[in-house]
């Protein structure tokens, strides 16, 4: 399943930073076929304490983590929806992803040039938003354009998407994300076909960095502005050092947390921020274990059996017939599959079963 997160941003917020940061949690791209080889692509491991465990408890000779990529991409700048700077490679390059990850700044340092001008985070943000908003505007008003015929001919389907369309725009223009209109079921496929990025799921990254002035330590009018804006639209955030991070990514983990406790940076950004952007698209984990090999498959929340076996091979949907299932705690304190077999721990399930986030799994085919 190809997952890809992009990296987007003004330029000079720490943007690149994160993503080099990023990129030392990358795993062999040999592991996932979807990967895309480009140096701006890193496959990121998902942090997963759940995975280390079971592999522990079957001795695997192989650990396979569960992975999501991080796309970095060109810098915006103001004007990039009628392409100034680099905007159209950058408008081309994230309506590729799946989700967003918009890097705005939220420290103080004269050595680092803002090209605003002043630390503002929200208006950052305001930018930013400004020229991917007026991007999916033009994408919307030229494909009503070209349907019009269409619909004028009487097409129940041109007419579907027409509705859609008249919804989209005076949205867009009042400056609204895409993502703000619901979609009904008919009219669902058609706002996935015009790949707009303001519907695409929004995760911000608030970069600060160690001895300068911080806006979350500040707590002034541009910090306040900023959680307001976070509240009212109900938007993911997470804060991060990308340079602490970036700093520490070539030490060992006992290294790496006495010098971020030294540093002043109590959490791993970064892990933060894959947790949260594997959560950004709906997605859970679940696990097959043994002596061969321990991984980690991810699954859109909600699929059933069948639909979670074609992440190990696209047969399992049609061949499947049951599953074996158990939590992996259950299995861990069961202490073996013969002793968790003797209690009824282990449960043959159907096809209808929703599988959930945990599950170790062996699918009968």
């Amino acid at each position: 399943m190809s997952l890809s997160i992009g990296i987007v941003g003004l330029p000079n917020v720490g943007k690149s930073t994160l993503f080099n940061a990023l990129t030392k949690k990358s795993v062999p791209a040999e592991n996932y076929p979807f990967c895309t080889i480009d140096p701006s692509v890193g496959v990121v491991a998902v942090p997963d304490d759940r995975l280390g465990k079971l592999s522990t408890f079957s001795q695997s000779a192989k650990t396979v983590p569960a992975a999501v990529e991080f796309t970095d991409i060109a810098g915006l700048v103001k004007g990039a929806s009628e392409g100034e700077g680099l905007g159209n490679q950058f408008l081309s390059h994230i309506r590729e992803t799946d989700a967003i990850a918009e890097v705005v700044r939220i420290f103080e340092d004269e050595n680092v040039i803002h090209v605003g001008g002043e630390i503002n985070p929200l208006k950052d943000i305001e930018v930013i938003n400004l020229e991917l908003m007026l991007a999916d505007l033009q994408t919307v008003t030229k494909r009503k354009s070209n349907i019009a015929k269409e619909v004028k001919a009487g097409k129940k389907e041109a007419a579907i998407e027409m509705g859609l369309l008249e919804r989209l725009i005076p949205a867009l223009e009042a400056g609204k994300l895409a993502s703000t209109v619901n979609a009904d079921e008919f009219e669902a496929p058609f706002l996935k076909q015009l790949c707009l990025i303001t519907s695409k799921p929004f995760l911000y990254v608030l970069n600060k960095k160690a001895g300068a002035r911080n806006l979350d330590e500040l707590r002034d009018e541009r910090w306040t502005a900023l959680q307001e804006f976070l509240n009212a639209t109900h938007a993911g955030h997470v804060i991060v050092d990308a340079g602490i991070e970036q700093e520490l990514k070539d030490l060992d983990e006992i290294d790496k947390s006495e010098m971020r406790q030294g540093l002043g940076a109590h959490d791993d950004g970064t892990d933060t921020l894959i947790k949260r952007g594997y959560e950004l698209l709906g997605l859970i984990t679940y696990f097959t274990t043994g002596t061969d090999e321990t991984r980690a498959w991810t699954i859109k929340r909600g699929w059933t059996a069948p639909e979670a076996g074609t992440a190990i091979h696209s047969d399992f949907k049609d061949k499947f017939v049951r599953a074996e299932i158990i939590g992996w705690r259950e299995l861990l304190d069961a202490g073996s599959y013969a002793a968790a077999r003797e209690r009824g721990l282990l449960r043959i399930e159907g096809k209808e079963y929703v599988v959930k986030d945990g599950d170790v799994i062996e699918f009968k085919v």
